[in-house]
Parts: structure tokens; sequence; C-alpha cells
């Protein structure tokens, strides 16, 4: 009977074998469909979308704009001028531009500009990167403008993916290896969570190619992120129950059955509601939000399915051994350990649980106020926490040209009035100039400077002074007036998806605890938790890291991520709780018992999920490293307080009445102490 137990672990084993060859072509070509254009995030509707489409297909197709900028602080001499001149030159000669560049000096000499503008590289992203390393080659000064800044925001995105897997790998292996206290054991998790990654990867690019969702840099670092937070999470709950029942059970594949029916429903329970609350990204009119609802989704299922599956497989193959030296022997006894932390802290709770609650929510309320600290929005050549040539050239025209839009606004007009718009155009306050360019397939394009710096608050109020003038039928685009599209959107979206996610997750949570004023509690948690988060992210955004702006998406994101994963946590701890209380422990009892039993094993999980996020603070890119630094603090204050204090606190308050109107909340109330109590075991 036991070599057949043995078979069965061998012939998963072979199964995710097979699954691996079958996911590896897929998987690699996900980075060939990934984009991160502005224009790709936006939504279908919104002008500048428009503007993108319609210019593709006029003569030549879509443009790649660059600003080609000369400068000496002391003053160009003429030989400056005439080394710029033969430079442009080579470049005009090199590759077909849509108009003859023009110099345009600045008024003290300093500076000189060449707008130059070239359709050949299309909408094909390689092609376009080669036309800006070559234009670099070619030129002596620096190379700013949309298709620059696109180009070194593309080369950041594609460096990530090496960067951002080892070193969440590094920081998770490090992290197991103190918890677990082995030398092999930690490798097993780390191992079936790369696997789960490398299947996330297939899973989207066949999602994208069937469905067509958007897949982006920042979307499949989030979900690599995901994949080893939360699949390690559920490893954690996983390892801890089978080592209890080592104890009990002589045979290993006996063991992990019953691990699996212990920690199983709740494994997948908070699974299910992590992955629904992503989805409800898919209400999003942002299309990278809407994009990294599924993409999500795709790696906390594919962590998930690994862990249930393949991780049990590994350790049932490899028997007790795994566990050296601390190996749990059949029949033993845990090692007796002095009162535990989460023990200390539940009694305290325990003892005082108005004063402790009402602390804990003054001490939420207060960090939420530096959320009126945030920066104003980030603009795009602020999105990188370095200093890339493109953002170098924009920093030398916004000081040399101070009232004059250095970033063009592209207007597309029906051809039969393309003159009219094109005066009232001209007469537009805060119109630098205007001038018709290509037209094709009933359509003319307008390009237009603004009298104000790019994404200055007197451009942006430029762009919806032309948009409200023109009316319907004329659309305005261009870079600005994307970054103003995204706001907008993200607005929007915020009073979409919030209350969705609330709602789904309310529901989720009643089904789940039977009750209403549990789940209540959880999603009032997990809300003053992010606005908490965000709140320490005002105050040490600017003054700390350097951040000039937060990012549009930065709210949604980090809401639904925090939301989701919060009440993740709140699922481990309340599953406990209702256990205890089936028992027939009083409510505040059974809280803290609960936290007692499960408070390590969540612990763990919390730190290793906050340190999975926190490695996004070091990637190049700004709203990487403010969506990972807000879900990280906001994972460490609902570990280490929410779950702690304030849920066990309101529970101990509420007693019986948490469970209302569930069965629970009129169950007698018992005084004999669980088996669960005597003998802790994970979740």
């Amino acid at each position: 009977m036991e070599g057949r137990k043995r078979i069965v672990g061998w012939g998963v084993l072979a199964l995710w074998v097979i699954v691996i060859a079958l996911a590896a072509p897929l998987a690699g070509k996900l980075g060939d469909v990934q984009r991160d254009r502005a224009v790709d995030y936006l939504p279908a509707s919104a002008d500048s979308t428009q503007v993108a489409k319609i210019t593709e297909q006029l003569p030549g197709g879509d443009s790649t704009d660059l600003v080609l900028v000369y400068h000496r602080d002391g003053g160009l001499t003429a030989a400056d001028r005439a080394t710029a001149a033969r430079e442009v030159a080579e470049v005009a000669a090199g590759h077909p531009l849509t108009s003859p560049p023009r110099p345009v000096p600045s008024q003290d000499g300093t500076t000189l500009l060449y707008a130059v503008s070239s359709t050949e590289p299309g909408t094909d992203e390689v092609a376009r990167d080669a036309f800006v390393h070559d234009v670099r080659e070619k030129v002596s000064g620096e190379v700013g403008g949309p298709g620059a800044l696109a180009t070194d925001a593309s080369e950041v995105y594609g460096s990530l993916d090496g960067p951002l897997l080892y070193t969440t790998v590094a920081v998770v292996a490090v992290l197991l290896i103190v918890i677990y206290r082995s030398p092999f054991l930690w490798l097993v998790p780390l191992v079936v969570a790369g696997v789960a990654d490398f299947l996330s990867m297939a899973v989207t690019y066949a999602l994208h190619q069937g469905f067509d969702i958007s897949v982006s840099g920042q979307s499949t670092g989030v979900m690599t992120i995901l994949v080893f937070g939360a699949g390690t999470d559920y490893a954690l709950l996983l390892v801890s129950r089978y080592r209890e029942e080592l104890r009990r059970v002589p045979r290993p594949y006996d063991a992990m059955v019953a691990a699996l029916r212990g920690c199983g429903p709740a494994v997948l329970a908070s699974s299910g509601t992590v992955a629904l609350g992503m989805l409800c990204l898919l209400a999003a009119d942002m299309n990278s939000s809407r994009g990294m609802g599924p993409t999500a989704a795709v790696g906390v299922l594919c962590a998930l399915v690994a862990m249930l599956t393949l991780l049990p497989a590994l350790l049932v193959v490899l028997g007790r051994r795994v566990f050296w030296p601390l190996i749990p022997a059949y029949g033993s006894e845990p090692k007796a350990v002095r009162r535990s932390l989460f023990a200390a802290m539940g009694s305290s709770a325990g003892r005082r649980p108005l004063p402790v609650l009402l602390a804990g929510a003054a001490a939420l309320a207060a960090l939420a106020l530096g959320v009126l600290n945030l920066p104003g929005t980030l603009k795009q050549e602020d999105s990188f926490s370095s200093t890339p040539e493109s953002v170098a050239a924009m920093k030398t025209l916004a000081a040399a040209y101070p009232q004059l839009g250095t970033q063009p606004i592209t207007l597309i007009a029906p051809d039969g009035s393309s003159a009219e718009v094109l005066e009232r155009v001209r007469a537009t306050e805060g119109v630098s100039r205007a001038e018709r360019g290509r037209s094709g397939g009933g359509w003319s394009e307008i390009s237009v400077v603004a009298a104000h710096a790019p994404q200055s608050a007197g451009e942006t109020a430029t762009i919806r002074e032309l948009r409200s003038a023109l009316g319907e039928g004329v659309y305005v685009g261009g870079p600005s007036a994307e970054q103003l599209d995204m706001a907008d959107t993200s607005a929007s979206d915020r009073r979409i998806v919030i209350p969705l996610v609330l709602v789904v997750v309310l529901i989720v949570l009643i089904a789940l605890l039977r009750s209403l004023v549990a789940p209540l509690i959880l999603v009032a948690a997990v809300v003053a938790v992010w606005g908490a988060a965000l709140g320490i992210g005002g105050l040490v955004f600017e003054g700390i890291f350097g951040f000039e702006g937060t990012d549009t998406g930065l709210a949604l994101l980090s809401f639904v991520f925090l939301v989701a994963l919060g009440v993740d946590y709140g699922i481990f701890l309340m599953h406990r709780m209702r256990e205890e209380c089936l028992n027939g422990l009083d409510a505040g009892p059974a809280a803290l018992a609960a936290l007692r039993t499960t408070g390590g094993v969540i612990a763990s999980a919390g730190l290793v999920l906050a340190a999975t996020f926190a490695v996004l603070v070091n990637m190049p890119m700004v709203q990487l490293a403010e969506l990972g630094f807000v879900i990280a603090v906001g994972v460490l204050l609902d570990t280490f307080l929410v779950r702690t204090y304030l849920v066990t606190s309101a529970s101990v308050l509420l007693g019986r009445r948490v469970w209302w109107p569930g069965p629970l909340a009129k169950k007698p109330v018992s005084t004999a102490r669980s088996e669960s109590e005597r003998r802790p075991v994970g979740v």
C-alpha cells in the first residue's frame, strides 16, 4: 500500500514535467507581446488613443518624434552650431523625415533644438528603438522627445525581468532558511514557486493570444511578485500543518492527506478571494489596469495549483528527511517553547480590548492623514528613478525654453473642417504655434506647440481648452494629453472598481464565514490599512525617496492588492477562530486561541509577502517602487497591528455577536478547552 502511495507522488511529478514541457514554448514568448507605450495603457475611448490610431493610418503611418538638444552653459559657439547642422543633416540623409528639421535657438543663446519626426519605424517598437539608437550615435547632443522617452522606458522595463526575479528569489530564500532552520527544506517551496511563475507566464501569453488582454512590464513584474509571495505563503501554511501531522501519523503520504484536509479549505478560500478581487480590475477603463486583473489572478491561481499539487508530491517523495536537522518523528511532541509573542499580544488585547481598539484605530487614522502630503501627479519624465538621456534632454529644454512647449500636442481633424480648426487652434489662449501636417483617409493632422512647459498646469489648461473649444469630431492627443487622459481615467476607475471590490469581497466573506459582522470587521480593517499605508507613502515619497510625483494608478492598484491580500490573512485567522467557536469556545477566547495557534505562521507569511513586494522599491521605475512600498507597508501593518490587535480586540468586545446573524451567534458557550488549544497546529 505504501508503495502505491509513493507511486502517486511520482505520478504527480511526472505530470508536472509534462505541464512544464508544454508551457515552455508559450512562456518564452511573453516578452514579445509586452507593450509599455503610454497609449497602450489608455482606454480605447480616450482622445489621445484615437489620435494614436488615426495617425497610424496617415501616409507613412505612426511617427516617432524626437528632439535633438545642443547645449553649452556659456553659450553655443559658431562651431557648435555648424556641428549641429552637419549632424542633423546626417540624420535626415539616413532616415525619411516628415519635414526638414529647423533650428530653434533659445533666447539666452545656450541651447539649440531640432524637432525630428520620422514614420520609418511605424508602430514596431523594435524599429523605433533602432531608429532612436541610430540617431543617438549620429549626434553629439542629447536626444529627447516622446520617441526617446518611450525607448528608454522600454529598455528599463525590459531589464526588469532578470533583476526582479533574482532579487525576489534571493529574498524569499533567505527568509525561508530563517523560518525553517533547515539547509534543504527552504529549497522545495522555492523551486515550486519558480515552476508556478513559469506556468503563469505561459498562461498569460495564452490569455493574450485568446482574449487580447494587455500585457505590460508592470503587470508581469507584479505577477512574479505575487507568485513568489502568495505561493510561499501557501507553502508556509501547508508545511506547518504537514510537520504537525507527521508527529501524529506514521506515513508521510497519510500525513500530507491530513494536512491538505486541514488547511486546504482555508487556502482555497483565501486564494479564490484574492483572485476574485484582482478580477474586479476588469471593470476598469484603463487598459493597463484591466490587463493587470487577469494577469495577477493567473499568478495567484498558478501558485495555488502548484502549492497544492507539486509541493505535496515533492514533500511526500522526499519524506521526513527533508526537515533535517529538525525531523518531526512519529509520536514525538513539539519542542516546548516559551510563551509566544502572539500569545502575549493576544493577552494584552484580551485584557483591555476597548483601549487597544481605540488606540489602534487612532494610529491608523493619524497615519492616513499623510495622504494629504502625497506629491502631485507623476510626470512622464519623472517616472525613472535614474536619469536617462531623454529625461536629461527634457530638463535642459525646460530650463532653456521656459515659455515654450517643447513637446508637441497633436490634433486630428476631419479634412473638410481642418482649415477652420487650424484657425480656431491658433486663436486659442496658450497656443504658441500651430501647423497643418499630413492628411489621408479623411483626416488631417495639426501639430500644436503650447506656450507652456510639457505637463505643466498651463499646458494642461491649454489641452482642456482645445478639447472644449473644438468639440466632438476633433481629437487632441500627444504625450501630455496621454498623461492627462491617464489621470482622468484613473479617477473614473477608482469610483467604479473600489466599490466593486468591496462588494465582491464582502459577499465572499459572508458566504465563507456565515456571518455579517465578522466580514464587515475584516473589510473595515483592510480599508483602514490601505489609507494608513498610502499616508506613510505621503510622508516618505518626496522627502526620503525623492519621488517628484505619485502615479495616477497607485491608489486603485494598491487598494485592490491590499484589500485582497489583507482579507486573505483575515480568512486564515477567522477560519481558525470559527473552528474554535464550533468546539464550544466563545468568540473572545476563540479569537485569542486562534491568534496563539496561527499567529506565528501568518506572521511568517506576512513577512515573506511584504519582503517580496519591497523588492519593487529597488526597481528603476517610480511607479513600481511606489506600488511595492505601499503594499509592503500595508501588509506589515495588517499582519502586526490589525490582525493581532484590532481584529482580536473587536472580537473580544463583541463576543458571540461577531458571528451575527449566523447560528454561532446563539451557540451556548463551553468553558472546556478545545483539542486545538492543547495541541497547537497550523491553519
